[in-house]
């Protein structure tokens, strides 16, 4: 090989050295050169994290409870729609849920990809009555990844992820995807651009208006711990997003009237009847 490298004048040196290469045993060499091969391994790997562990500790894990008493706060997750078959490409719902009010959106998409789970959220931030201030999301490569980390910092939205394998950690918007998602379209599986449509359809019509602005939702209070393993839950009043939104002080008169107006053309009984009808025309497609 020296002699290769030596016609390409790769590597230069002098007679003594070029005697010793030809007189030296293979094993001799291989130990001589055991400590560069160490330090030069060292080296290359300072500093190479990969690019998950890069990418998660520029997201900071959030630790602590919400503050349920601020505005703006939100809480995603993606539901599959692969009905027990996760092969080939199918459907998801990304679910929002805000903290304070319980305000929930969601929307579908084919497949998880991060561009179209980004777009997915720009596309109901603008349905949003209030400011988003914040995503908090579990450790899924659909929501903790680069492209979603560059447009929360250009955006100047706090962007956290919850600790991994504590899936308590995104409680609100857990529970909304069985109440919101799985009772709604249940556990069928997905597919087709047919069905996103329909989907789509019934999620950003009657279906966030009649959740949003009738279905009442109750907040803890306080929760105290009467045994190792039960705890005694007081909650408040049971009051819609809407109802709690109208009575945030955090909310503008001129969004407050918007919002009033919307409610007062809004006919609960005939938004149920619609959405029921939608959500059988879509798990009829399954059939």
């Amino acid at each position: 090989m020296y002699t290769t490298l030596v016609r390409f004048k790769e590597i230069t040196f002098n007679e003594n050295i070029k005697e010793k290469l030809e007189t030296i045993s293979a094993k001799t060499l291989d130990r001589r050169l055991k400590r560069e091969r160490q330090v030069r391994h060292l080296k290359r790997n300072r500093g190479m994290t990969c690019k998950g562990s890069l990418l998660k500790s520029s997201i900071p894990i959030r630790i602590t409870n919400w503050d349920t008493s601020k505005l703006g706060f939100t809480e995603i997750d993606t539901v599959a729609h692969n009905g027990g078959d996760p092969s080939g490409e199918f459907i998801f719902t990304l679910d929002l849920t805000e903290i304070y009010s319980g305000w929930s959106e969601q929307l579908a998409v084919m497949g998880k990809g991060e561009t179209g789970v980004l777009q997915a959220l720009k596309n109901i931030r603008k349905s949003l009555p209030f400011p988003l201030l914040g995503i908090d999301g579990d450790n899924g490569g659909e929501i903790i990844n680069y492209q979603m980390l560059k447009y929360c910092i250009s955006e100047k939205l706090i962007y956290t992820r919850s600790r991994p394998d504590r899936k308590n950690d995104n409680a609100y918007v857990e529970q909304k995807n069985y109440t919101h998602v799985r009772k709604l379209v249940g556990y069928s599986r997905y597919d087709t651009q047919t069905q996103l449509l329909l989907l789509n359809d019934l999620y950003r019509n009657e279906y966030r208006l009649f959740t949003n602005f009738f279905r009442p939702v109750m907040k803890i209070l306080s929760k105290e711990k009467v045994n190792n393993s039960v705890y005694r839950k007081k909650y408040d009043i049971a009051l819609s997003p809407y109802q709690r939104l109208l009575n945030s002080d955090q909310m503008t008169g001129e969004a407050k009237k918007k919002m009033t107006e919307l409610y007062l053309s809004l006919n609960p009984v005939e938004l149920k009847r619609t959405i029921d009808l939608k959500a059988a025309k879509i798990r009829a497609t399954t059939k």
